[in-house]
């Protein structure tokens, strides 16, 4: 018997410190944890403790005696990634590392974003004895690309929020500034006068373009836009996407295009059981779309979205997954890895035709490009070619454009090419990579390209819209070791204002600033509309809303001062 890790691993390796016998790999200090699907257990080593099962974030370890018939395929998967990576007699426990007295002065550390990133990089801090946090974001909420950006039908997912948790000493040690944009509300140079150091860890919001004519045409809409609306984010809760027609075209085909198409042909009563926005639950009830082609500029082998995606979308009721690559055959052939061979051996599975025209169906299609979206006033259709995908002279596989075209007809093309961050004022920020330009965490001045004293980045915005959640744990720990480091050496500056404040400051500039128990307020709320209906929360899609259902209500403010004057 064995425990074996499934689809919602979160890849923030929480669990291996619990494994008394190292059997769950990749490591973080093995070179591809970076780019490691998920985690994996060796079920020849694993001596059935279930410690790690306790351990994880997201519920994604179960004991292999009470798999569901669609976890049934994650034993096999476990156990290949150990015949292509065998156990080394190296590979054993590694203890975490012990922590960094801080025994001075509080050290004050402000960061900019409240995602995962940011919370790691909190979680981090917050367990050294002195440090204080104050947390800022522009929402009037937290958390993030969970809250809008993880698939409404993925709850198991969104549980990895449950871990940033602070105990008395450390909430008493923790300020949250939401609904606070720095750079409008408050600067960079503000925020490192009540500071030691500032973080940056706001993410990639937008998205990259195709840069092909008719991009801007109506009804072409940027992922990050389509997944913020139907998960509810207030700034795009008016998108309004096209779904009258009969078809869907996405490009790109990393793990958000597959959640997009997934969401797209679900039967609407089952997300109307989710956390997914009203408004998305009620566009999807009228929509007319029957099919969703999925485009994939290189082979089935260069797929960007994982294996355990994969297998939940051909678990889908009612719904036929269709696959178009030429060359899937000469691929699985020529494979070498262990995890790509399973997911070119599960494409190979699935079949090359639609088997009831009567379904829906989602179409993985692979060598193809997009040329042109077309359109008189808005979209119609999407000019495509086909590709070769051949190795360079200096071993590159690079895609060369054929001179087959034809045209998809559609009225909503979705860009899923990949996210990107966005500047903030008095930040460098490196515009070909979309990110803030770093060492290790440590942002690098973009004139001398010596580190800035003080400021940090960590997440996506640090090394571009790579890994999953729980990648940003490790990266969090890089930025937060070397901002102790330079602490402990006095090479941080002494913050020239008093902590105290800050709050002033902020409040002020924001009086709509929404702190914790604002935010509890809100959670208390959406929680509760939620369970009239039995759903996990019922999310508010207004900021008004959500700032008015921060604020103390005058029944609590009665009940406090009732409270005050019995005591």
């Amino acid at each position: 018997m064995a425990y074996v890790i499934t689809q919602n691993c979160c890849n923030d390796a929480s669990c291996l410190a619990a494994c008394p016998v190292g059997c769950i790999h990749p490591t973080p200090d093995e070179p591809n944890f970076a780019t490691a699907e998920m985690l994996y257990i060796d079920p020849g080593t694993c001596i059935d403790c279930g410690a790690c099962a306790d351990w994880c974030p997201v519920d994604a370890i179960k004991s292999d005696r009470v798999l569901t018939p669609d976890q049934a395929p994650y034993p096999a998967m476990n156990a290949a990634y150990y015949a292509d990576n065998p156990i080394q007699p190296g590979w054993r426990h590694r203890d975490a590392p012990p922590l960094v007295t801080i025994g001075r002065a509080p050290l004050r550390v402000a960061i900019v974003g409240a995602g995962p990133a940011a919370w790691y990089c909190a979680e981090e801090l917050l367990g050294q004895p002195g440090v204080e946090v104050s947390m800022f974001d522009k929402l009037p909420t937290p958390y993030g690309l969970v809250r809008h950006g993880v698939a409404p039908d993925h709850p198991a997912t969104k549980r990895v929020i449950d871990q940033f948790r602070f105990d008395r000493d450390q909430s008493a040690r923790f300020g949250l500034f939401l609904n606070v944009e720095v750079g409008e509300h408050v600067g960079h140079a503000e925020l490192m006068d009540h500071h030691h150091a500032v973080i940056y860890a706001y993410g990639a919001a937008t998205d990259r373009r195709l840069d092909i004519t008719g991009e801007d045409l109506p009804g072409s809409v940027a992922a990050t836009r389509f997944v913020a609306w139907y998960n509810g984010h207030p700034d795009y809760a008016d998108l309004d996407p096209d779904l009258t027609g009969r078809r869907v075209v996405i490009v790109g085909n990393g793990n958000v295009a597959l959640d997009m198409a997934r969401l797209v042909v679900t039967d609407p009563g089952k997300l109307a059981g989710t956390d997914m926005a009203d408004h998305a639950v009620a566009a999807l009830r009228r929509s007319n779309v029957e099919e969703v082609v999925i485009l994939g500029r290189r082979g089935a082998a260069d797929a960007a979205f994982t294996t355990p995606e994969l297998l939940a979308l051909t678990q889908l009721a009612d719904v036929d997954v269709v696959v178009d690559a030429p060359d899937l055959t000469a691929e699985l052939t020529a494979a070498s890895n262990a995890t790509v061979r399973g997911k070119l051996a599960l494409l190979a599975s699935l079949p090359d035709t639609a088997p009831d025209p009567g379904r829906k169906r989602i179409i993985l299609r692979f060598s193809t490009v997009p040329l042109e979206i077309v359109g008189a006033d808005r979209v119609e259709g999407v000019v495509v070619a086909t590709t070769e995908v051949a190795a360079g002279a200096d071993g590159v596989r690079r895609a060369r454009v054929g001179d087959r075209t034809e045209i998809i007809d559609t009225a909503l093309v979705i860009r899923s090419i990949g996210f990107r961050g966005t500047a903030l004022p008095g930040v460098p920020f490196d515009e070909v990579t979309g990110t803030v330009p770093n060492e290790a965490g440590r942002v690098i001045d973009s004139a001398s390209r010596h580190p800035l004293t003080g400021v940090y980045t960590s997440g996506w915005i640090k090394r571009g819209p790579s890994g999953v959640i729980g990648t940003n744990r490790l990266c969090a720990k890089e930025t937060v070791a070397n901002l102790l480091a330079d602490f402990l050496a006095d090479r941080l500056p002494t913050p020239r204002a008093a902590g105290s404040a800050l709050t002033r400051l902020v409040r002020d500039r924001q009086p709509d600033t929404v702190d914790a128990r604002g935010w509890a307020a809100i959670d208390r709320a959406e929680r509760s509309g939620g369970a009239e209906t039995g759903r996990p929360r019922r999310k508010f899609t207004d900021r008004a809303a959500m700032v008015e259902a921060a604020r103390p209500h005058p029944v609590r403010r009665l009940a406090l001062s009732v409270l005050t004057r019995s005591r």
